[in-house]
This record gives C-alpha cells, sequence and structure tokens, in this order.
C-alpha cells in the first residue's frame, strides 16, 4: 500500500497524539498549529491511569510518568477542612494499571512534540476550511493548502474543522462556572496529600507537581465574562484566602501574574465524529468540564484507537465509521458524569451542600472507587 498522508489540525495534546499514533504506523503526518509556537498555555495536568495506558499504546508511559508525580493520597474536603473522602493512589494502580500522576501541561507538550519528526511540526499555520475536494479533503490554511488522505481536526473547544463541516451543529455552551489555574513557587513545605474542597457555589483544588511546587485550582458560579476586581489575583485572594488551610499559604506562594482565568464551556453532543475522511478529536469533538479531569485523558483514547481502526482497511471512511462507533458513546458519557459531578461540586442552597457532604462521607471507598471504573478501567485497543 502507498504511503498514506494525514494532515491533523492543532497542535494540542489530542493533535500531537494522534499524529504519533499515525507516524508510527508509517503515515506521513503533519501537523498545523495556529499559534507561531508548538506551546502549552497553562499550568498543571492529571493524568489517570487510562491516559496512561494510551501514553503506553505510543510507548511515551514511562518518559510521561517521569515528568510529573503521583501523590500518595488525594480527596475531598469540605469548607472547613474536614474530609469527606479519600483516594489511595496506590490503590489506583493495583486496579487500574497506572496510578494518577500530574505535571505541567508544557512538559507534556514537550515529550509529544520530541515523539515526531521536526519537519511535521508547521506552526503558524491557521486552517481557514476543510472541503470536500474529489478524491481527497482538502485544508486551506495559511502555508497553502493539503490534500491528504486523513483529516483529523483536533482544534479544539472553538474548532474551524468543525464549524465548517459540521455547520448546523449547536456551538459551546457556558456551564455556569469560571476557573482559574495557577502553579506556586516552590514550597518548603509542600502539603502531604492534594484535595478538592468543596464549598458553596465555589471548590478550591491543589495537586502537588516535581520541585515542590503545587498546582492550584478554583472555581466560582458566575456569568459567562464576569468581571473581576483590578486583578486575578486579587479576585482570588477576595474570594479564597479565608479558606482552611493550606489555601492562604498556597495562595500567598502563587505569582500574582500567573493566574489563568477561563470561563467553562462544554459541547452538546455531536450525531457523529465524522465527515467522510474527516475526523473530530478532542475537544473539537466532546469538549468536557474539567471536573473528573478527564479532558486530554479521553484525547489520548481517541488518538489511539483512530490509528488502529486505519489499520484494518485501506477504505479511510470506513474505518472512520469504525472510530466513531467506539469513540462517541464513550466520551459522550464520560462529558455527562463530568457535567453532573460539576454541578453537585457547585451546589450553593446550604439545604443541598449539607446533603451533598454527608453523603460523599458516608460513602465507602470500595464504593467510590468502584463507580470510578467505567472511566478510569479502559484500555487501549490490542491490550483487551
Amino acid at each position: 500500500m502507498p504511503q498514506r498522508a494525514a494532515t491533523i489540525v492543532g497542535g494540542g495534546i489530542g493533535g500531537l497524539a494522534a499524529a504519533i499514533a499515525l507516524h508510527r504506523r508509517g503515515w506521513r503526518v503533519e501537523v498545523l498549529e495556529r499559534a507561531p509556537k508548538f506551546t502549552e498555555i497553562g499550568a498543571g495536568i492529571s493524568l489517570w491511569p487510562n491516559a496512561l495506558h494510551a501514553l503506553e499504546a505510543l510507548g511515551l508511559a514511562d518518559a510521561v510518568r517521569a515528568l510529573g508525580t503521583a501523590e500518595a493520597t488525594g480527596g475531598v474536603r469540605d469548607r472547613q477542612g474536614r474530609w469527606l473522602s479519600r483516594t489511595d493512589n496506590a490503590e489506583l494502580a493495583r486496579r487500574f494499571g497506572h496510578p494518577l500522576v500530574v505535571l505541567h501541561r508544557a512538559d507534556l507538550l514537550r515529550a509529544l512534540t520530541e515523539a515526531l519528526p521536526g519537519d511535521s511540526l508547521r506552526p503558524d499555520s491557521e486552517v481557514s476550511a476543510v472541503r470536500d475536494g474529489g478524491r481527497c479533503p482538502v485544508v486551506d490554511h495559511r502555508g497553502g493548502e493539503s490534500r491528504p488522505d486523513l483529516v483529523v481536526g483536533a482544534d479544539g473547544l472553538r474548532s474551524a474543522v468543525r464549524r465548517t463541516l459540521w455547520p448546523d451543529a449547536a456551538g459551546p455552551r457556558y456551564v455556569g462556572y469560571t476557573a482559574w489555574r495557577m502553579v506556586t513557587e516552590p514550597l518548603t513545605d509542600t502539603p502531604a496529600q492534594g484535595a478538592a474542597i468543596w464549598g458553596r457555589g465555589a471548590r478550591f483544588g491543589y495537586t502537588s507537581l516535581p520541585g515542590g511546587r503545587m498546582y492550584c485550582f478554583a472555581t466560582a458560579s458566575l456569568p459567562a465574562g464576569a468581571a473581576s476586581g483590578p486583578s486575578e489575583y486579587t479576585e482570588l485572594l477576595r474570594r479564597f484566602e479565608r479558606w482552611p488551610d493550606p489555601v492562604p499559604a498556597l495562595l500567598a506562594a502563587v505569582p500574582a501574574d500567573t493566574v489563568l482565568r477561563h470561563d467553562l464551556y462544554d459541547l452538546p453532543p455531536l450525531p457523529s465524529f465524522v465527515r467522510g475522511r474527516v475526523a473530530l478529536l478532542g475537544d473539537a469533538a466532546h469538549a468536557m468540564t474539567p471536573n473528573l479531569g478527564q479532558g486530554a485523558c479521553q484525547a489520548l483514547e481517541d488518538a489511539v484507537t483512530l490509528a488502529p481502526c486505519l489499520d484494518d482497511t485501506p477504505d479511510v471512511a470506513a474505518a472512520l465509521r469504525s472510530y466513531d462507533l467506539l469513540r462517541r458513546p464513550r466520551t459522550q458519557s464520560v462529558a455527562r458524569r463530568s457535567a453532573r459531578l460539576g454541578a453537585v461540586g457547585q451546589l450553593s442552597w446550604p439545604p443541598a451542600v449539607l446533603l451533598r457532604d454527608t453523603a460523599a462521607r458516608l460513602m465507602p471507598t470500595r464504593a467510590t472507587l468502584r463507580s470510578m471504573t467505567p472511566v478510569l478501567g479502559w484500555t487501549a485497543p490490542g491490550d483487551r
């Protein structure tokens, strides 16, 4: 079979993973990224066992694990700092084959880009349209046009590929709360356990990064586009500096000009992730809230599922239909679970908050782990 070509639109985690999976199967790949560099703007990222299984399929699990840290335990606390539930990372590894690993997004992106030939990475190549060229799709971009056998739209929540080929699909929808993300300076005394603290209409979470740093995040129920005070850091202090320890100390260690804030959106379910020889992947297909920490994890799953589908037949369109059948039900189910957890975490009516916290405190640890199995128990094609 002649060498086949794939154009990946979007140089984020999912797009790069798809490029690696295809490149290692002999495809000629190009990754079109609209930014001038392949970089990741963000803070920390949680890679759950299913994501590490996907990275294992790419031959990168050990390298990525070495870039991160795996806490011994984590869990959920209430607004007074009392534990509602805890998760043992060793038990996660025993049940699902890998622990939860946290690292900086930029480190993960670097590991992925280094696994690809340099000439396949094409920054400053914003895509304006994808169209049917008869025998092959045509991708119009800043550098000209590409006519590959396969196009993968991995260009995020506001995907140009989705907008072009799914013009009638509903756009992103605001989920009702905003999020701040930040990384502390190195600390001499880091918390022994990570946690998410549930308040009333607000949450604050923290977990360890290598080098004594901590990745922190916060949420608050606000209208979309709501203005902050003089700065996002000032707004964080106003809302969270009186929360239980170690929140005040963590906020004090955050460089004030590094706080990121994004209103959170998800994507209404699409009826299909494919159109002919074009497939959507990651947030372009199934953007979800971050409550389960599964956005990037599901994109990695997508990538290592897509490539084996294309092994089975030279008919790209038929292969993509198989990919759609495998990925759409699962990712949309995970997105629904994440939305439900976010709704619970953002409860603000005091009686509902009391009921939520009491139910979480009474749930046995084994039941919590069992409830995670449908999400974390995934294994890569060929490992089943």
